[in-house]
């Protein structure tokens, strides 16, 4: 398709049309005159317009912590990037507005998400009908490499690991069986057989396909080797890109790119289709909270800390090893004074400070190493510990039911 022809086709925004003056009011209402005076531009074709309130959005995004960001701000910076996405597909300039539209995504509030959504497919349409004519016949699959040294990521992991308990594993574990057994009385288990009919156990492995349904998309990925460090950055960058740095920078810390903890699945719809929520996450009335991916090579960690869902860990690709500590323990786990680190231990279980912690080392847990194809279950409020063996793809579905225990 030419540029010419998207010169005459816009990006829809059913929406926003309807909801742009109330929208405004509210941003107004909140201090954003200047914001709105932008945005009133941007909607009647300004292209600086748009670009400016975008920046301004993207200021009040970061003017302190991120719960504390007032939400219509969040709308307000949807809205800019779906101003700035029409502006560039109009001009032809698909990879830019599809940038756009997935920063809305992002970081944009749910106001205007369907509208990001539509828009998105109709991006996504265009540029995979530009690409056939460009590149033509279908591509190879390519398969990640399977050579690492298991071995030399074994002797990585905390002192004392694969030495005490290990998770049981059960297969054809009913849901009654599950509910009575470990959602109600809190007791870790790993699943091995209800991922059999994922698309995605075969789909993930081939990076073909993962470039062709997500490579052009944005997304946030952190750099360095513990995404809770101070030292860990963020960027975003195309998921293309975040392949080939996972391909090529294999396990050097200062390099290290990885998806923590990130709502992939509500921002690239096709890769949601490749897997199943468990029936075990509505055992007892359960109700889904959060869907997040996590994606990298080979020694990414996320210390140690407690979450406070029922957590079923998926591993879709690759091998993880996962340390549990039981709530009981919460006090010597040492976590940390500061409300927003609370559920974080401060004790760091690749190095630790014994004259600092002396108790931890004493401690009884239970630990794994989860296979592709297997899932874990963590109690609400169970300390665990994460280190990837492999390139690991994993998907963690959190719920919550009227049966939850209280928090450590």
């Amino acid at each position: 398709m030419s540029t010419a022809s998207f010169s005459a086709s816009t990006l829809e925004t059913p929406v926003l049309d309807s909801q742009l003056s109330p929208l405004l009011q509210q941003i107004t209402e909140e201090g954003g005159y200047a914001f709105a005076s932008m945005a009133a531009l941007a909607a009647s074709g300004d292209t600086r317009a748009a670009e400016a309130a975008k920046d301004m959005a993207w200021e009040q995004l970061h003017s302190g912590p991120w719960h504390s960001v007032v939400p219509i701000w969040r709308d307000a910076y949807a809205m800019a990037c779906l101003h700035v996405a029409k502006h560039h597909y109009s001009s032809g300039e698909l990879e830019l507005a599809l940038r756009a539209l997935d920063k809305g995504l992002i970081m944009g509030g749910l106001a205007l998400r369907d509208d990001l959504n539509l828009c998105v497919g109709k991006v996504i349409t265009a540029l995979r009908g530009k690409e056939v004519c460009e590149n033509g016949a279908e591509q190879p699959k390519v398969e990640w490499c399977k050579d690492f040294n298991l071995a030399e990521m074994l002797r990585l992991l905390p002192v004392r690991s694969l030495s005490c308990n290990t998770v049981g594993r059960k297969s054809g574990l009913s849901l009654e069986g599950f509910l009575q057994e470990h959602l109600l009385c809190g007791s870790p288990v790993i699943i091995s057989d209800c991922m059999t009919h994922w698309p995605a156990k075969d789909r993930w492995n081939d990076m073909t396909y993962l470039k062709k349904v997500a490579g052009l998309r944005t997304v946030p990925v952190q750099v360095g080797k513990n995404y809770w460090q101070a030292e860990c950055n963020q960027e975003l960058i195309t998921f293309s890109e975040f392949l080939e740095r996972i391909q090529f920078n294999g396990c050097s810390s200062k390099d290290m790119a990885y998806l923590a903890q990130h709502q992939l699945f509500d921002q690239i719809q096709e890769l949601k289709q490749d897997i199943v929520t468990p029936d075990y996450c509505f055992a007892g009335g359960g109700e889904i909270r959060s869907l997040n991916a996590w994606f990298g090579p080979p020694g990414i960690v996320t210390s140690l800390h407690y979450d406070p869902h029922h957590n079923l860990l998926a591993q879709a690709l690759g091998k993880t090893y996962i340390r549990l500590y039981p709530a009981s323990l919460s006090e010597e786990l040492y976590p940390h004074s500061d409300s927003m680190l609370s559920n974080f231990s401060q004790v760091d279980l690749d190095n630790i400070d014994e004259k600092k912690f002396p108790e931890v080392l004493d401690l009884e847990f239970l630990d794994c190493i989860l296979e592709e194809g297997e899932m874990l279950y963590i109690p609400p409020n169970w300390w665990h510990y994460v280190r990837s063996l492999s390139t690991s793809f994993s998907v963690s579905f959190w719920w919550s039911h009227t049966g939850n225990p209280p928090a450590p």
